[in-house]
């Protein structure tokens, strides 16, 4: 940091199991790359780049190169594997990993249905090659599975090894664990949080409101992703108590101006 503020909320250190941010990389230019790695690397935990940008994505190879330069994991988007899946192409799928030298990958199903069990071979068969993040809920709005439903999978990914489950909120945080305005369906978020331990999940939160909500359910290290690269920063004061909306949140006490 560039100088001293007492009291402010200690922030988990990279590498770091919680507290991590991951930022969607829906088409940066390499150019766009280098400023997020300039103005926020010491911030990004980990990047997706988005859904299956990354077969029209120009220059791949350079783009992985800045980020893995930058020691910063990156993964192909969920939609990608179920592109791969829906057209029985796994073992390409996972050949497309080592090609690309890839250490993460997501394992979804919010576009195509598979069956939960063989999901969980999925991330099973895929664990011993990378690490699983796994992506629980639809990107369908018309889908609402109820609390105990979302908990059932949650368990079981985990089980099967995922190292992270993602609670689906697409990147415009509108499905899933939202409501079409973008509010979070509270009750389901508690329900989750009786079975599922906070660090477990990365919880989607595009908007800026979102991002509020569960910093102060949670504390300035729970997990956040789909965070746009121009949020980085803003993102981070909000995880500090250094924006107006979580300023008295992390003050040991009020304090009279």
């Amino acid at each position: 940091m560039n100088y001293n503020i007492n009291d402010l909320p200690e922030r988990s250190i990279k590498p770091r199991n919680n507290g991590l941010t991951m930022v969607m990389d829906k088409g940066l230019s390499l150019r766009g790359v280098e400023d997020l790695i300039e103005t926020a690397g010491a911030n990004t935990d980990i990047v997706k780049l988005g859904w299956a940008t990354s077969y029209v994505t120009p220059n791949l190879d350079a783009k992985l190169k800045l980020y893995k330069d930058a020691g910063i994991p990156v993964y192909f988007g969920g939609t990608l594997f179920e592109a791969f899946i829906v057209r029985n192409q796994f073992d390409d799928y996972r050949r497309l990993l080592d090609k690309y030298g890839l250490q993460h990958a997501e394992v979804s199903d919010g576009s195509i249905t598979i069956p939960h069990d063989v999901k969980c071979e999925y991330i099973r068969q895929l664990k011993d090659q990378v690490t699983v993040i796994s992506e629980v809920g639809s990107k369908d709005v018309q889908k609402i599975f109820a609390p105990y439903k979302w908990i059932q999978l949650m368990k079981a990914e985990l089980e099967a090894g995922s190292w992270k489950v993602i609670a689906e909120a697409r990147e415009s945080g509108n499905v899933g664990i939202y409501r079409d305005s973008g509010e979070v369906r509270q009750g389901l978020v508690d329900e989750i949080l009786t079975q599922i331990p906070g660090e477990a999940i990365i919880w989607e939160a595009p908007q800026k409101p979102q991002q509020v909500w569960f910093i102060k359910l949670l504390g300035a290290n729970v997990n956040l992703g789909n965070i746009a690269p121009a949020d980085m920063i803003p993102l981070e004061t909000i995880r500090l108590g250094l924006r107006s909306d979580t300023f008295d949140h992390f003050l040991s006490a009020p304090k009279e101006v």
